[in-house]
């Protein structure tokens, strides 16, 4: 039973770390969290956790407040996350990939003011703070003398910022479990995606939200205790809520995949073999360049038994191959923008060989409702394309300082048939004859690339901020790996090159943001109403620009 003073009976946990305080409980001495060489185990995650928690109500860190997380991720980052919701608090996850600007742009606007960082991200800590509400920043990963040699540094050249405590200030710490008043309803993370204003959005996450989703994925794939599952999102990415929640709710390992390994397929595939990962779950194109150059044979992988996918299309033809080399492996399609984490999912069964189309989204997981909405305000019906609008537990609370963004957002199901807001998805489906959705497109300017959702507007903005760039236009090009490629055009002025714009959007937007291919050119087609003519760059690359 989990203790009382945490809001939980026997039957259990509401907050995303109870599953953390059971597991510390129950087998104290499984292994938790694996990174290369390292690990803790769940009596020591809880443990580590807990003075954490204690720091950062001695720093005076409340329920509800926002505390950010800007480190590799890693053990300490995943003590962290458990250290911030033991305190009642919000984690807010820093892209570490993106402009230092960018990052104190989120900091400041969702007021975090205590951020736990690691050594490697300390020269850009000065700057960080400087930008944004920044005032205190606990090193997780390394002691006070190696961080007074960097802070003298710092002041040498000039940049001043926060207070910069070390990893003993939390050593120092009661491993005694805090007690805050938190409840399900209270924010328990921020996820920041990309914005068409230019700037990033919060989407502002619950404990219920995270945990809607979190119960059903434990029940329906049954994790249990002998699961190691990898962790391979970033954790500002939200399929990294299952990774960390359904592991300590089920008392399996959580694995940590290191960054490099996913830059080649058969580091891939050897991690997955030597780490004897039994659940995967991350984006198709990481499992399409498994199935193309990872080395796959026959029978591959024989302790996974279970690849979840989610973010983007998978191709067909790379699912089917991957699932023949594997026959003993379930497989699932998951679906859900960050606003839902995940809202509905598809068991895939045996695929015809003539198959092209893409596997369908499915139905809605327990506790959430979808449907579809018509051009004129109907409910689809099966065989109709609509707009999908989702309601229910996993459903965010809305946007972070942006009341009318929110209630764009959420609105009222415009047929009446269901009471409570509804999230707008963007996306249109169709009702298949078997009850489950089929992902056709997007309303807007938004695509998906390597699994991330992206606002072409974004990065046409990053663009547009250099005194260099007349005018610039940004499309996706389909692609059957990444689902789409980005790339910009855009008229510069002289001397300008792809390699300076590339460089000018990279100190503005994160990296998987910045376009592929810049192709400069004198001027950009227009249509008949002097709009910039997006289609007509749609098409083939023209082999005599300049890129």
């Amino acid at each position: 039973m989990e203790p009382t003073a945490h809001g939980t009976g026997p039957e259990g946990q509401f907050l995303l770390h109870h599953g953390l305080v059971r597991a510390a409980a129950a087998r104290p001495d499984s292994v938790a969290v694996v990174s290369g060489s390292r690990s803790l185990s769940y009596g020591e995650l809880d443990a580590r956790a807990n003075q954490l928690a204690r720091l950062l109500d001695d720093l005076g860190v409340r329920p509800g407040d926002r505390v950010g997380l800007y480190l590799d991720k890693s053990i300490e980052s995943v003590v962290g996350v458990y250290g911030v919701l033991k305190a009642g608090a919000a984690y807010v996850p820093l892209d570490p990939g993106s402009p230092v600007a960018r990052l104190a742009f989120v900091a400041g606007n969702c007021g975090v003011r205590c951020l736990l960082s690691g050594r490697e991200k300390a020269p850009d800590w000065a700057e960080l703070a400087a930008g944004s509400t920044v005032d205190t920043v606990v090193c997780l990963n390394a002691t006070g003398p190696d961080l007074a040699e960097r802070a003298e540094r710092a002041e040498r050249a000039g940049r001043h910022g926060a207070r910069v405590l070390g990893a003993e200030s939390m050593d120092a710490m009661g491993v005694s479990a805090p007690g805050p008043p938190t409840v399900s309803l209270d924010l328990a993370y921020i996820l920041y995606t990309s914005g068409s204003t230019g700037l990033p959005k919060g989407v502002m996450l619950t404990h219920a939200n995270g945990m809607c989703f979190v119960r059903w994925a434990v029940r329906t794939f049954g994790v249990g205790p002998g699961d190691r599952l990898s962790s391979h999102a970033p954790l500002h990415f939200d399929l990294s809520v299952f990774d960390l929640f359904a592991a300590s709710m089920a008392g399996a390992a959580l694995v940590l995949v290191p960054p490099e390994v996913s830059i080649f397929p058969a580091e891939v595939a050897r991690f997955i073999a030597g780490s004897r990962i039994t659940i995967w779950y991350s984006v198709p194109s990481v499992l399409s360049m498994l199935v193309l150059r990872g080395g796959l044979a026959p029978g591959a992988f024989p302790e996974l038994r279970t690849v979840l996918f989610a973010g983007e299309v998978f191709p067909t033809k790379y699912l089917r191959r991957l699932m023949d080399l594997v026959p003993h492996v379930r497989f699932a399609n998951l679906y859900g923008p960050t606003e839902t984490n995940v809202c509905t999912w598809f068991d895939v069964g045996p695929l015809d060989p003539a198959q092209t189309e893409p596997v369908p989204i499915g139905r809605a997981i327990d506790d959430t409702d979808a449907f579809a909405v018509t051009d004129d305000g109907r409910r689809a019906g099966p065989g109709e394309e609509g707009e999908l609008y989702v309601r229910g537990g996993t459903v965010m609370g809305g946007y972070w300082g942006d009341s009318q963004r929110t209630s764009a957002s959420l609105v009222a199901d415009p047929a009446g048939a269901a009471l409570g807001p509804a999230y707008r998805t963007g996306d249109l489906v169709c009702l298949g004859p078997e009850g489950d959705f089929e992902f056709l497109g997007r309303r807007d300017a938004q695509v998906k690339s390597r699994g991330y959702r992206i606002e072409l507007g974004d990065i046409e903005t990053a663009l547009d901020a250099s005194e260099d760039v007349i005018e610039c236009a940004v499309v996706a090009v389909p692609d059957d790996v990444f689902t789409n490629r980005i790339h910009a055009f855009v008229v510069a002025r002289d001397g300008i090159t792809a390699s300076d714009l590339a460089v000018a959007c990279a100190a503005r937007v994160p990296r998987y943001m910045v376009p592929e291919r810049f192709e400069l050119r004198a001027s950009l087609p227009k249509t008949s109403t002097g709009k910039i003519d997006r289609r007509a760059l749609s098409g083939p690359v023209d082999p005599n620009a300049r890129a």
